[in-house]
């Protein structure tokens, strides 16, 4: 949900402690005869994800009318099983960008102005909302306290009480809006899921229908985007996918906490999606290419505030080989994910994480540079 963030029994039942680091297991050998040098150099950087500390890490590249997915670690710890190809995961706040492509709809079709106030959008809901605009919530310059910071983090053990509980959007923001403004509006940019919290009610009381309707109606469904859901509470990872953990110190020895089932309306409009990496690669490739916004908004999105990263719904990413990236990273429980566009626009990438033992974020910044370079 943030950037860098079944049953109960059944799923507390399975707590593996944690003896030895994560070992890749590789979807296909370093150095096979007849293997491409790219796709032997793409198996290297994903063993190294692994090695420090993801249980799995997966690419999934469309480049030039040629798609590559390859993958590495395992979809459960404790096993070989190799993580499923067309495998299903929680993408946490690249829901974010899902949601910020139907409001730019909304302005497209003159039903909303980014200028507009939240006041004048939704009264009584956001404290200091006529001083706050729907352009200050799409790019975190609103000041709106962070709802997350209410909760207990996601990677603790106090969060594992709630992870059944069921949340709805209001409930979040009021939690927000009893805390003050951060800084006044506009004056810098901080990331905050409570905007999206608040942009989510505002798509409702905009359309009449849940802001999950519109996102499955306006991009999901248009797109074919298979494998790709918004969950509402329902815990469960339906279809193929890989386990993602929870690194847990008890009795002074770290343990992995199965995490994959989970109530996801904590994430709510901030990030509940599930998706798979082929899908966010032609969700991003359909956004870019100007199939679901019109040119002046695809600008807008791509106006980064303040000198910071963030567009609206989006994030830069400057790369070591010049050029600038853009695209959306996000964590839920127990798994990471990436997506970015080349540049030139001709390259999609996704990288997808289910978490283990270590922090494998540096790793994954190497991947993502290697590979939007090329």
């Amino acid at each position: 949900m943030t950037r860098r963030a079944a049953a109960l029994g059944a799923a507390l039942a399975g707590v593996l402690t944690v003896a030895l680091a994560a070992v890749p297991t590789t979807a296909m050998a370093n150095g096979e005869h007849g293997v491409p040098a790219e796709q032997q150099e793409l198996q290297r950087e994903l063993d190294a994800v692994v090695t420090a500390g993801a249980t799995s890490a997966t690419a999934d590249i469309t480049s030039g009318g040629r798609h590559l997915r390859m993958s590495s670690g395992t979809a459960r710890a404790g096993t070989d099983r190799p993580v499923p190809p067309d495998a299903r995961f929680r993408v946490g706040s690249e829901s974010k960008t899902f949601l910020a492509t139907v409001v730019l709809q909304l302005v497209a079709e003159h039903r909303l102005g980014l200028d507009d106030t939240v006041e004048s959008r939704l009264p009584g809901v956001v404290p200091q909302g006529d001083r706050i605009t729907v352009r200050q919530l799409l790019n975190h310059s609103s000041g709106l306290f962070e709802v997350l910071a209410t909760l207990p983090s996601p990677r603790s053990e106090e969060f594992l009480q709630l992870r059944w509980r069921t949340w709805t959007t209001a409930e979040l923001v009021a939690r927000a809006m009893a805390k003050p403004l951060l800084f006044e509006p506009g004056a810098k940019a901080e990331y905050s899921n409570t905007n999206y919290l608040v942009l989510g009610m505002l798509v409702e009381r905009l359309t009449g229908n849940a802001y999950a309707e519109e996102i499955e109606g306006r991009i999901i469904r248009p797109l074919r985007l298979h494998g790709t859901s918004l969950p509402g509470t329902d815990p469960v990872i339906h279809g193929p996918h890989a386990r993602g953990y929870l690194a847990i110190e008890r009795d002074g020895e770290q343990q992995l906490v199965d995490v994959t089932e989970i109530n996801p309306s904590i994430m709510n409009a901030g990030g509940d999606i599930i998706s798979t990496a082929r899908s966010l690669n032609r969700f991003f490739e359909a956004l870019f290419g100007g199939r679901l916004l019109p040119d002046h908004l695809l600008r807008e999105m791509r106006t980064p505030v303040l000198d910071s990263e963030y567009g609206l719904g989006i994030i830069r990413r400057s790369l070591p080989c010049g050029g600038t990236a853009w695209g959306k990273d996000g964590d839920a429980p127990g798994y990471s994910s990436s997506t970015f566009v080349s540049p030139g626009g001709d390259r999609q990438l996704t990288v997808s994480v289910t978490w283990g033992p270590g922090d494998p974020g540096d790793a994954v910044d190497a991947l993502l540079d290697a590979e939007l370079c090329r």
